[in-house]
């Protein structure tokens, strides 16, 4: 049988996984709300970041991560906090600073999680990163891909979306990546916040549908889908009562417009309240058709921040380590409900604890 993916060998590359994004200072009150804090908690925090990190942390490859910050003592801060991550910290751009930030600076995340009705907030200052400026030429791409060798490249809509220069600048990544036979996944991972400063929804799909020609693999919810891609969904603007049908009708729709697609991932989310989702995913790939995670209704939420980037690093473990997606999907969805159930937006779950609940077990306590 086939693998799903062909994969560059291991031995001939220094990284299994690259991902190229803005990593942020999370902010964290804590039980407090923003407005009302007098403290916050710092963690590193950046969609892209997030999967490096996981593959890194939670499922023991080897990573690094693109980025870049303005030298100051946050800048410095974030080299010191992602320090602990694991990665490969080489590839970061570092830009002088101006004393005031006016040309460059590091951006910052307001999160509060939500309780009940009460949702979760987030604050972004993120305009003029150093990142959003970040050019092809500022990384030695030749390094990075060829030299030291990379098997898997990732980025996303969020990247994307900081800026035009960003857009361009995740297209040349992925188009570099995918000359030197890495496999190429994007999180489409769609900010309104984000695009209503870069053209708006137009523009937003312009860029998204653009990437998503490069990628082998793409990741999503079902309003990524719906929003950065232009598919259609049921005429259920909530997107909570979308049965299995429709979402592979909708997958279906996204292999017929980007047939260089080789797996198309979904994770699927109802939220009850901020601390009560339904949470699960599908996938679907050529030889393995279509599969689905273990449902998880009523899953119980502590911070909901992360889990999209938990539920992808687990399928692609899935698809680099064993060839086979189902275990991804199940690895995805088991990840992503035990980020939910800590606070950052990085998963603190080790292979043994995710191995586990994705094969059926409970939080009996372990002694």
């Amino acid at each position: 049988m086939s693998p799903i993916l062909q994969l560059k060998d291991a031995s001939n590359c220094a990284f299994d996984l690259v991902s190229l994004g803005e990593v942020l200072l999370r902010l964290d009150p804590g039980d407090h709300r923003i407005r009302t804090a007098h403290t916050f908690e710092v963690w590193d925090s950046g969609a892209e970041y997030n999967v490096a990190r996981a593959m890194h942390k939670a499922f023991g490859l080897r990573g690094a991560i693109v980025t870049a910050f303005a030298d100051n003592e946050v800048g410095r801060l974030l080299e010191n906090t992602m320090g602990s991550s694991g990665l490969d910290l080489s590839f970061v751009h570092w830009v002088p600073f101006d004393g005031i930030g006016k040309s460059a600076r590091n951006g910052l995340n307001f999160a509060e999680r939500g309780f009940g009705v009460r949702g979760s907030v987030g604050c972004v200052d993120r305009a003029y990163t150093a990142i959003s400026q970040l050019k092809p030429g500022d990384i030695d791409m030749d390094e990075l891909f060829t030299r030291r060798g990379t098997r898997w490249f990732h980025s996303g809509g969020i990247m994307a979306g900081l800026s035009e220069q960003s857009a361009a600048t995740t297209e040349a990544f992925m188009l570099a990546a995918k000359a030197s036979g890495a496999i190429v996944s994007y999180d489409l991972n769609y900010r309104p916040s984000l695009w209503k400063a870069q053209g708006g929804l137009d523009r937003c799909q312009a860029v998204n549908r653009r990437l998503a020609q490069i990628a082998d693999v793409v990741f999503g919810n079902e309003e990524d889908y719906s929003v950065c891609l232009g598919l259609p969904l049921p005429k259920d603007e909530s997107y909570s009562n979308l049965d299995e049908a429709a979402y592979e009708a909708m997958v279906t729709e996204a292999i017929r417009q980007f047939p260089n697609l080789r797996v198309v991932a979904v994770s699927l989310r109802q939220v009850k309240s901020a601390s009560i989702n339904d949470w699960g995913g599908m996938a679907w790939c050529a030889r393995d058709g279509f599969v689905q995670a273990t449902w998880r209704a009523g899953l119980e939420v502590f911070d909901r921040l992360g889990g999209g980037d938990s539920f992808a690093s687990g399928i692609i473990f899935g698809l680099m380590v064993e060839d086979d997606l189902a275990a991804g999907v199940e690895y995805g969805a088991a990840n992503g409900a035990l980020a939910m159930t800590t606070p950052g937006d990085t998963t603190t779950a080790t292979l043994a604890e995710i191995k586990k609940l994705a094969a059926g077990g409970s939080a009996r306590v372990q002694r």
